[in-house]
Protein backbone atom coordinates (compact mmCIF):
# COMPACT_ATOMS: atom_id res chain seq x y z
CA UNK A 1 0.00 0.00 0.00
CA UNK A 2 1.86 3.04 -1.00
CA UNK A 3 0.73 6.06 1.10
CA UNK A 4 0.21 9.60 0.39
CA UNK A 5 3.54 10.70 0.72
CA UNK A 6 4.86 8.28 -1.21
CA UNK A 7 2.38 8.77 -4.15
CA UNK A 8 3.63 12.80 -3.93
CA UNK A 9 7.35 11.66 -3.83
CA UNK A 10 6.31 9.59 -7.09
CA UNK A 11 4.91 13.16 -8.68
CA UNK A 12 7.69 14.91 -7.77
CA UNK A 13 9.78 12.30 -9.62
CA UNK A 14 7.97 12.39 -12.41
CA UNK A 15 8.10 16.20 -12.30
CA UNK A 16 11.74 16.35 -12.69
CA UNK A 17 11.53 13.76 -15.49
CA UNK A 18 8.79 16.22 -17.48
CA UNK A 19 11.71 18.84 -16.90
CA UNK A 20 14.32 16.92 -18.40
CA UNK A 21 12.01 15.86 -21.32
CA UNK A 22 11.30 19.83 -21.79
CA UNK A 23 15.01 20.69 -21.85
CA UNK A 24 16.27 17.46 -23.88
CA UNK A 25 13.70 18.94 -26.72
CA UNK A 26 15.23 22.85 -26.33
CA UNK A 27 18.34 21.02 -26.63
CA UNK A 28 17.68 18.89 -29.63
CA UNK A 29 15.47 21.43 -31.41
CA UNK A 30 18.23 24.25 -31.18
CA UNK A 31 20.75 21.56 -32.50
CA UNK A 32 19.03 20.47 -35.43
CA UNK A 33 16.20 22.69 -36.25
CA UNK A 34 17.72 26.09 -35.09
CA UNK A 35 14.77 28.55 -35.36
CA UNK A 36 11.91 26.43 -34.00
CA UNK A 37 13.81 26.54 -30.65
CA UNK A 38 12.91 30.32 -30.55
CA UNK A 39 9.80 29.17 -29.47
CA UNK A 40 11.41 27.98 -26.25
CA UNK A 41 9.79 25.13 -24.25
CA UNK A 42 6.09 25.50 -26.21
CA UNK A 43 8.45 24.30 -29.36
CA UNK A 44 8.71 21.05 -27.22
CA UNK A 45 5.38 21.10 -26.36
CA UNK A 46 4.43 21.64 -30.11
CA UNK A 47 7.15 18.67 -31.02
CA UNK A 48 5.77 16.15 -28.51
CA UNK A 49 1.78 16.76 -30.04
CA UNK A 50 3.19 15.73 -33.87
CA UNK A 51 3.67 12.08 -32.44
CA UNK A 52 1.92 9.23 -31.42
CA UNK A 53 0.00 9.49 -28.83
CA UNK A 54 1.30 12.93 -28.68
CA UNK A 55 -1.78 14.11 -26.30
CA UNK A 56 -1.17 11.80 -23.98
CA UNK A 57 2.40 12.09 -23.26
CA UNK A 58 1.55 15.67 -22.86
CA UNK A 59 -1.12 15.20 -20.27
CA UNK A 60 1.36 13.06 -18.04
CA UNK A 61 4.09 16.04 -19.04
CA UNK A 62 1.56 18.80 -17.49
CA UNK A 63 1.07 16.64 -14.34
CA UNK A 64 4.06 16.53 -13.77
CA UNK A 65 5.13 19.90 -13.91
CA UNK A 66 2.61 20.81 -11.97
CA UNK A 67 4.08 18.23 -9.41
CA UNK A 68 7.32 20.17 -9.75
CA UNK A 69 5.74 23.39 -9.26
CA UNK A 70 3.93 22.48 -6.30
CA UNK A 71 7.07 21.15 -4.52
CA UNK A 72 9.13 24.02 -5.46
CA UNK A 73 6.28 26.77 -3.74
CA UNK A 74 6.42 24.19 -0.31
CA UNK A 75 10.07 24.45 -0.49
CA UNK A 76 9.87 28.22 -0.87
CA UNK A 77 7.20 28.74 1.73
CA UNK A 78 7.81 25.76 4.59
CA UNK A 79 11.42 25.32 3.78
CA UNK A 80 11.68 21.48 3.79
CA UNK A 81 15.34 21.76 1.88
CA UNK A 82 16.25 23.60 5.23
CA UNK A 83 17.60 26.93 3.56
CA UNK A 84 17.20 28.85 6.57
CA UNK A 85 16.50 32.88 6.70
CA UNK A 86 19.61 34.43 6.10
CA UNK A 87 20.26 36.64 3.04
CA UNK A 88 21.79 33.46 0.88
CA UNK A 89 18.43 31.35 2.09
CA UNK A 90 15.66 33.91 1.46
CA UNK A 91 17.68 34.28 -1.86
CA UNK A 92 17.26 30.67 -2.85
CA UNK A 93 13.95 30.15 -1.02
CA UNK A 94 12.60 33.37 -3.61
CA UNK A 95 14.12 31.47 -6.17
CA UNK A 96 12.35 28.41 -5.54
CA UNK A 97 8.99 30.36 -5.45
CA UNK A 98 9.73 31.83 -8.33
CA UNK A 99 10.24 28.43 -9.89
CA UNK A 100 7.07 27.51 -9.13
CA UNK A 101 5.16 30.05 -10.41
CA UNK A 102 7.28 29.63 -13.75
CA UNK A 103 6.72 25.68 -13.88
CA UNK A 104 3.05 26.08 -12.73
CA UNK A 105 2.98 28.33 -16.08
CA UNK A 106 4.71 25.63 -18.07
CA UNK A 107 2.10 23.22 -17.11
CA UNK A 108 -0.76 24.82 -17.85
CA UNK A 109 0.84 25.54 -21.07
CA UNK A 110 1.59 21.99 -21.92
CA UNK A 111 -2.02 21.10 -20.65
CA UNK A 112 -3.80 23.25 -23.79
CA UNK A 113 -1.22 21.88 -26.39
CA UNK A 114 -2.55 18.36 -24.99
CA UNK A 115 -6.25 19.79 -25.41
CA UNK A 116 -5.16 20.96 -29.04
CA UNK A 117 -5.65 24.06 -27.86
CA UNK A 118 -2.26 25.60 -29.12
CA UNK A 119 -1.19 23.86 -32.73
CA UNK A 120 2.09 25.56 -32.45
CA UNK A 121 4.05 27.72 -30.82
CA UNK A 122 4.16 31.65 -31.93
CA UNK A 123 7.61 32.80 -31.14
CA UNK A 124 9.07 33.63 -27.55
CA UNK A 125 6.61 32.64 -25.07
CA UNK A 126 8.53 34.38 -21.94
CA UNK A 127 8.87 37.48 -24.36
CA UNK A 128 5.45 37.56 -24.73
CA UNK A 129 4.52 37.59 -21.15
CA UNK A 130 6.99 39.87 -20.97
CA UNK A 131 5.74 42.69 -23.84
CA UNK A 132 2.19 42.16 -21.59
CA UNK A 133 3.37 42.67 -18.43
CA UNK A 134 5.16 45.99 -19.76
CA UNK A 135 1.53 47.35 -20.66
CA UNK A 136 0.61 47.26 -16.59
CA UNK A 137 0.80 50.11 -14.22
CA UNK A 138 3.68 48.88 -12.83
CA UNK A 139 4.89 46.51 -15.55
CA UNK A 140 8.40 47.95 -15.87
CA UNK A 141 9.52 47.69 -12.35
CA UNK A 142 7.76 44.61 -11.93
CA UNK A 143 9.88 43.10 -15.48
CA UNK A 144 13.30 44.65 -13.67
CA UNK A 145 12.88 42.80 -10.25
CA UNK A 146 12.39 39.25 -12.42
CA UNK A 147 15.26 40.61 -13.98
CA UNK A 148 17.53 40.95 -11.12
CA UNK A 149 16.12 37.72 -9.38
CA UNK A 150 17.02 35.91 -12.98
CA UNK A 151 20.60 37.47 -13.05
CA UNK A 152 21.02 36.09 -9.00
CA UNK A 153 19.49 33.06 -10.08
CA UNK A 154 22.08 32.57 -12.95
CA UNK A 155 24.53 33.34 -10.26
CA UNK A 156 23.55 30.08 -8.30
CA UNK A 157 23.72 27.92 -10.87
CA UNK A 158 27.08 29.06 -12.13
CA UNK A 159 27.94 28.20 -8.29
CA UNK A 160 26.26 24.67 -8.58
CA UNK A 161 28.40 24.31 -11.75
CA UNK A 162 31.46 25.20 -9.91
CA UNK A 163 30.66 23.62 -6.56
CA UNK A 164 28.47 20.67 -7.33
CA UNK A 165 26.31 21.63 -4.10
CA UNK A 166 23.36 19.57 -5.97
CA UNK A 167 25.35 16.13 -5.53
CA UNK A 168 24.16 16.80 -1.78
CA UNK A 169 20.15 16.36 -2.64
CA UNK A 170 21.38 12.96 -5.03
CA UNK A 171 21.55 9.26 -3.48
CA UNK A 172 24.84 7.67 -3.00
CA UNK A 173 23.64 5.21 -6.11
CA UNK A 174 23.35 7.16 -8.87
CA UNK A 175 25.54 6.79 -11.56
CA UNK A 176 28.54 8.94 -11.00
CA UNK A 177 28.61 10.48 -14.64
CA UNK A 178 25.27 12.56 -12.97
CA UNK A 179 27.77 15.14 -11.25
CA UNK A 180 30.25 16.25 -14.57
CA UNK A 181 26.44 16.18 -16.54
CA UNK A 182 24.97 18.45 -13.86
CA UNK A 183 27.94 20.82 -13.79
CA UNK A 184 27.37 21.23 -17.45
CA UNK A 185 23.69 21.62 -17.72
CA UNK A 186 23.99 24.22 -14.85
CA UNK A 187 26.32 26.06 -16.73
CA UNK A 188 24.51 26.45 -19.54
CA UNK A 189 21.21 27.74 -17.82
CA UNK A 190 23.77 30.07 -15.90
CA UNK A 191 24.25 31.55 -19.30
CA UNK A 192 21.01 31.40 -20.67
CA UNK A 193 19.40 32.84 -16.94
CA UNK A 194 22.12 35.75 -17.35
CA UNK A 195 20.69 36.67 -21.04
CA UNK A 196 17.10 36.72 -19.77
CA UNK A 197 18.06 38.29 -16.81
CA UNK A 198 19.60 41.42 -18.36
CA UNK A 199 17.36 41.78 -21.35
CA UNK A 200 14.02 42.19 -18.86
CA UNK A 201 16.60 44.69 -17.14
CA UNK A 202 16.87 46.20 -20.43
CA UNK A 203 13.57 46.37 -21.13
CA UNK A 204 12.13 47.26 -18.01
CA UNK A 205 13.98 49.67 -16.41
CA UNK A 206 17.07 51.07 -19.35
CA UNK A 207 14.15 51.58 -21.81
CA UNK A 208 17.31 50.55 -24.27
CA UNK A 209 14.78 49.16 -26.85
CA UNK A 210 16.07 45.45 -26.39
CA UNK A 211 13.24 42.81 -26.73
CA UNK A 212 12.33 40.92 -23.41
CA UNK A 213 13.43 37.27 -24.14
CA UNK A 214 12.29 33.87 -22.59
CA UNK A 215 13.67 30.89 -22.47
CA UNK A 216 14.09 30.25 -26.39
CA UNK A 217 14.99 33.90 -27.13
CA UNK A 218 17.75 34.13 -24.84
CA UNK A 219 19.00 30.67 -26.58
CA UNK A 220 18.80 31.87 -30.29
CA UNK A 221 20.45 35.11 -28.83
CA UNK A 222 23.08 33.42 -28.79
CA UNK A 223 23.88 32.23 -32.49
CA UNK A 224 26.20 34.87 -33.94
CA UNK A 225 28.48 33.00 -31.37
CA UNK A 226 28.43 29.67 -33.26
CA UNK A 227 30.44 27.83 -30.88
CA UNK A 228 28.72 29.32 -27.61
CA UNK A 229 25.57 28.75 -29.10
CA UNK A 230 26.60 25.14 -29.91
CA UNK A 231 27.94 24.34 -26.51
CA UNK A 232 25.17 26.15 -24.36
CA UNK A 233 22.59 24.16 -26.52
CA UNK A 234 24.53 20.83 -25.93
CA UNK A 235 24.64 22.20 -21.76
CA UNK A 236 20.57 22.41 -22.11
CA UNK A 237 20.02 18.89 -23.79
CA UNK A 238 22.53 17.43 -20.92
CA UNK A 239 20.44 19.63 -18.24
CA UNK A 240 17.37 17.26 -19.28
CA UNK A 241 19.63 14.40 -19.16
CA UNK A 242 20.57 15.22 -15.56
CA UNK A 243 16.79 15.76 -14.91
CA UNK A 244 15.75 12.63 -16.23
CA UNK A 245 18.59 10.49 -13.77
CA UNK A 246 17.64 12.96 -11.02
CA UNK A 247 13.90 11.92 -11.61
CA UNK A 248 15.16 8.53 -9.86
CA UNK A 249 17.78 9.43 -7.88
CA UNK A 250 16.59 12.84 -5.97
CA UNK A 251 16.22 12.72 -2.37
CA UNK A 252 12.88 14.33 -1.31
CA UNK A 253 12.35 15.02 1.80
CA UNK A 254 8.93 14.66 3.43
CA UNK A 255 6.74 16.71 2.82
CA UNK A 256 3.14 17.17 5.28
CA UNK A 257 0.83 19.67 6.10
CA UNK A 258 2.77 21.61 8.28
CA UNK A 259 5.17 22.45 5.72
CA UNK A 260 2.09 24.09 3.75
CA UNK A 261 2.40 27.31 6.11
CA UNK A 262 4.96 29.37 5.98
CA UNK A 263 7.85 28.73 7.53
CA UNK A 264 10.60 31.24 9.67
CA UNK A 265 12.97 29.20 11.40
Amino acid sequence: MVDKSEKFNLLVRLGYAARGLVYILLGYLALTTAGSASGGPEASFDMLQEIPLGSAVLYVTAVGLMAYAIYKLIAAVGDVEHKGIDAKGIAQRVGYFASGLAHTLLAWTAFQFAQGDKRSPDGDGGGRAASSLLSWDLGAAVLGLIGIALVIGAAFQARSAFTANFMRTVGANAPAAICWIGRIGHASRAVVFLVMGWSLIRSGWLHSGGAAKGLGGALMSLRENVALYTVVALGLLMFGVFSLIVARFRIIPDVNRRDLRPSLR
